[in-house]
């Protein structure tokens, strides 16, 4: 009997409003944590068993997650906790763990994100330029605010302010994301000049992008920002003594798209 598809991650349905129901729990394969699958990254073998990320979920076959930052990962791969580990995930097949692994895991987590990013601003639901974030701000419109990390102070705040008299909270503390990428870094990625500040007008996508910022954050060992907006789409890790008896397993499915990203 064949096994059913293995569905990508809930970002990646670009069509629609991402998918309602909870999110499938996976178990990190080094630390025991699980939570749900979206806020895990999945390892996949590339045809000739070289370890690789998979942070869409759509390679083929079994996948190993991981909820591990990237200094436990590293220490992970240095101790060699991860042999045996990926020797249990993947049923004793030889696996090859590239020395640049936690490199290649936050370069995909961050092509990820921008290229969602490029993604709303395609579909013009991604605002850039101060005047008309404040203005959309001000109206209720923004849906998450993001900042490179070089901004300037005066500017993250006149805009958090904005947000918050739009929302109708002030005094909250709700602020935007101050981001893992300077104005030159995001002004490439975006095809734009000089882009400093963002704003999503759009719920969907603001989920979308905040679970993939979530997850590169949380890789990189980068908090965030205490007083962002909470979509629900971050994953709360628990551990297995919380988790009572789930049998939580990788996956072992076939996908059609067998892309690394």
């Amino acid at each position: 009997m064949r096994n059913p598809h293995n569905e990508p991650l809930e970002v990646d349905h670009l069509d629609g409003a991402p998918e309602k129901n909870a999110s499938p729990e996976r178990r990190c394969i080094l630390s025991g944590v699980h939570g749900p699958r979206d806020g895990l990254i999945r390892l996949a073998l590339s045809p000739d068993g070289v370890l690789a990320p998979d942070v869409l979920a759509r390679a083929p076959g079994r996948g190993a997650w991981i909820a591990v930052n990237r200094a436990e990962l590293e220490k992970a791969i240095a101790n060699n906790k991860i042999k045996g580990a990926l020797a249990r995930a993947f049923k004793g097949v030889p696996v090859t763990v590239p020395a640049d692994l936690p490199e290649r895991i936050e370069a995909a987590l961050l092509r990820a994100l921008t290229e969602r990013l490029g993604l709303a601003l395609r579909a013009g639901q991604l605002l850039m330029g101060t005047d008309r974030i404040a203005d959309a701000a001000r109206a209720g419109t923004v849906q998450w605010l993001g900042h490179a990390s070089d901004a300037g102070a005066d500017g993250v705040s006149k805009l958090a302010q904005a947000w918050r008299v739009g929302e109708d909270r002030e005094g909250s503390g709700l602020a935007g994301q101050i981001l893992p990428l300077d104005r030159a870094a995001l002004s490439v990625a975006l095809g734009r000049d000089n882009v400093v500040h963002l704003a999503l007008i759009d719920a969907d996508a603001a989920t979308r992008v905040a679970m993939l910022l979530g997850r590169l954050m949380h890789f990189t060992g980068h908090a965030a920002s205490a007083g962002s907006k909470d979509f629900g789409a971050d994953a709360t890790m628990v551990d297995n003594d919380q988790a009572g008896s789930a049998d939580v397993k990788n996956d072992d499915f076939d996908v059609k798209d067998a892309e690394f990203r």
